[in-house]
């Protein structure tokens, strides 16, 4: 699978081909580190801080999501990405 990595704020996204009903536990302010899946979109969302809609510390998704997990081991290594080089 390729999956092309955006950004919002201090939260990665990607789509993915997965399709999925929202979860009655999904939540749009979740702990840095945790795994997401966005059902608007079929997209796995990795925030590790604070995005342009966060009140707090916490980041605060576009919208709610279901939560899969949490990342294990140091979730401020996620904005470290690999970009082509120009020439």
């Amino acid at each position: 699978m390729k999956a092309k990595a955006q950004t919002w704020g201090e939260e990665v996204y990607f789509e993915v081909p997965v399709k999925a009903t929202l979860e009655a536990g999904a939540q749009q302010v979740v702990p840095p580190g945790t795994v997401c899946f966005r059902t608007e979109g079929s997209s796995l969302a990795l925030p590790w801080g604070r995005t342009p809609i966060s009140e707090g510390d916490k980041p605060r998704l576009v919208t709610r999501c279901n939560v899969l997990g949490k990342i294990d081991g140091d979730v401020s290594l996620l904005p470290i990405t690999k970009r082509p080089d120009p020439f």
